[in-house]
């Protein structure tokens, strides 16, 4: 596996990565047949919608390719603010392949894109995801550093990692780029 940024040639890559990551369940583990109105996870269509905005800073779309040089995961950090100040990114989505998930794909990309921002002297990385999953990597509810979501999402979910660029004084409503606005 190697962990590279994204080119253009990998966009219909990204897409399917993240339609296959994100499908919906049945209970036997199988992806459910989509309705017209579900036939690609919102996730899918996402990074195409974050590309075209002002957040988007390509040095965090990053994707995972097999020794084929296949894209099998892929990972993107956007501008976010905290009380209107640019001093965050938010993280997602993140999506590996089925087929590749629990083989350290996902954990590859996320060491690639904290390393990234960390080198870039971002101060925080924030995101929206699973409390069980996301801690390993520093991640803890935001309202503990006293950050606090643009929505109500239950302080679990919505996590920060203070970055070395950190300064005590970042505090206030987490706002993501526009995209994730209109979800």
């Amino acid at each position: 596996m190697l962990i590279r940024r994204e080119t253009p040639a990998d966009i219909d890559a990204i897409r399917a990565v993240h339609a296959a990551a994100f499908a919906k369940a049945t209970g036997d583990g199988a992806a459910a047949p989509a309705t017209p109105a579900q036939a690609t996870p919102v996730e899918a269509f996402l990074v195409d919608s974050l590309r075209a905005d002002e957040g988007w800073l390509p040095a965090y779309s990053l994707v995972a390719t097999d020794s084929d040089g296949r894209v099998v995961g892929h990972v993107v950090a956007t501008r976010a603010r905290v009380a209107d100040d640019p001093v965050a990114v938010g993280l997602g989505p993140l999506g590996v392949l089925p087929e590749w998930q629990r083989r350290g794909v996902g954990s590859a990309l996320m060491h690639a894109v904290l390393g990234a921002a960390d080198a870039r002297d971002e101060p925080l990385v924030v995101l929206l995801g699973h409390p069980g999953y996301y801690p390993r990597f520093g991640f803890r509810p935001a309202v503990e550093l006293g950050v606090t979501p643009p929505q109500p999402w239950g302080p679990q979910y919505f996590m920060a990692r203070p970055m070395n660029a950190w300064r005590d004084s970042i505090r206030g409503e987490f706002r993501y780029a526009r995209p994730f606005e209109d979800l």
